[in-house]
């Protein structure tokens, strides 16, 4: 596979800001692996449950709310959100202080389960995802979309991003620019177009030292 060179891709990026400098306040820098261990499991699980519910959401009104859903689900801790019952569940997706949606409060109880079952074998999950490659993100993303409960999608790496783990995202402009180049050519969730994107990334990453968020910033800021 012939790429693109990776500085005419940064270009196109910077004419978009119409310099470097202003470029370079608009990019996502990812946290070193120190900060990210340091990041408590419950902020993990509030996370995943935030992107959970912008999902076909105004994300304005979902953070607007999130203090009340922090006070309904005890801070997401992992330990209490494990002891609540079924019925208990069912009574928080009726509180008028969140978003009442039973099928997304569900899966608040699955990912905190799925996090607990992790943080036992890696000592806290901030650990198991900062160990994880940023070289094979998309095996990540699958492993997140099987074990938890709606993080497939995007879900999963925009959580990923969010909290400062180094990922690139496959959004409209990414995704249209990897097949307007014809690296991906299958459906965005498939395994081959997964492993094609993540060899581009690879290798522009390796052409330009620089994070993969920064990388599919460029991208898709460069993009018509």
């Amino acid at each position: 596979m012939n790429y693109e060179a990776f500085e005419n891709i940064y270009e196109r990026a910077v004419t978009r800001f119409t310099n470097e400098e202003t470029l370079k306040e608009h990019l996502f820098t990812p946290l070193d692996k120190n900060a990210l261990e340091s990041i408590s499991d419950d902020r993990w699980l509030s996370a995943f449950s935030q992107k959970v519910f912008q999902s076909g959401i105004s994300w304005k009104v979902v953070r607007d709310k999130w203090p009340n859903f922090e006070t309904v689900f005890f801070n997401f801790d992992i330990e209490k959100m494990l002891l609540i019952h079924n019925e208990m569940w069912e009574e928080k997706a009726k509180d008028t202080r969140i978003i009442r949606h039973l099928g997304k409060v569900m899966t608040i109880r699955d990912n905190a389960a799925m996090i607990h079952e992790i943080a036992k074998e890696h000592g806290s999950f901030s650990n198991f995802v900062s160990e994880w490659p940023s070289s094979n993100i998309v095996e990540l993303w699958q492993q997140l979309k099987k074990q938890g409960n709606r993080l497939g999608g995007n879900t999963g790496p925009y959580t990923l991003r969010s909290m400062g783990k180094d990922s690139f995202l496959l959004t409209k402009d990414v995704e249209g620019y990897l097949r307007s180049n014809g690296i991906i050519e299958t459906g965005r969730e498939t395994k081959s177009a997964l492993a094609a994107a993540q060899s581009a990334f690879n290798h522009w990453h390796d052409e330009s030292g620089l994070p993969y968020s920064h990388i599919s910033q460029c991208i898709a800021f460069g993009v018509n």
